[in-house]
């Protein structure tokens, strides 16, 4: 008996080893074509993947370029601002006696100034500065007060006290100004007579 044991537990493992080589077998068998054009498509798909990431960051890279040289100088810009309203009041400030009587420093003065709203300009750096009747526009105006000047819109600007300034179209200081408050109908001027 014991050995009719022994030769079924013999005939299992010899069954059991050649379903394993069977099974290494089909294992080494090639893949069919269903599975080889899976396994095309897989790879087709994570390759567009890749490369529409790689476009993606060199889209990213290129635009960030692009606004770091348009707005790269804004904080220095804004340090500047500061030397243009100076010589604004400086020029302001002469009358013409002083005016006469200091002619070639007035005309540093002034043409200081104008060189630096030329390096502004050559910067992207455009002056903002609205004129009376302008209507407000919260974007670019900063009001500084309201009135109820007669014959004026409700919302149009009667007064700029600074210019704004924008860099490439983006807001670096805005433009201080006076904004009508009249609610009162504007009244047409009577025709002048000659």
């Amino acid at each position: 008996m014991n050995n009719d044991k022994e030769n079924g537990f013999l005939d299992d493992i010899e069954d059991i080893e050649a379903e394993m080589e069977e099974q290494e077998l089909a294992d080494l068998e090639p893949p069919s074509v269903e599975e080889l054009e899976g396994e095309n498509r897989q790879l087709k798909d994570r390759l567009m993947r890749a490369m529409a990431e790689t476009e993606n960051i060199r889209k990213r890279g290129e635009r960030d370029r692009r606004e770091a040289e348009a707005y790269g100088g804004t904080k220095l810009a804004r340090d500047l601002l500061s030397v243009h309203d100076n010589l604004s009041r400086a020029l302001e400030s002469i009358d013409e006696k002083l005016r006469e009587e200091n002619k070639a420093l007035t005309e540093g003065l002034e043409l200081t100034q104008r060189e630096l709203l030329s390096v502004f300009e050559k910067h992207k750096i455009v002056k903002v500065e609205p004129k009376n009747g302008d209507k407000f526009n919260p974007k670019l105006h900063q009001a500084m007060f309201e009135a109820p000047v007669p014959n004026t819109l409700k919302g149009t600007i009667i007064q700029t006290m600074a210019p704004g300034f924008t860099i490439a179209e983006r807001l670096i200081r805005a433009a201080q100004v006076g904004v009508s408050s009249n609610t009162d109908p504007v009244k047409p001027e009577a025709p002048k007579e000659e």
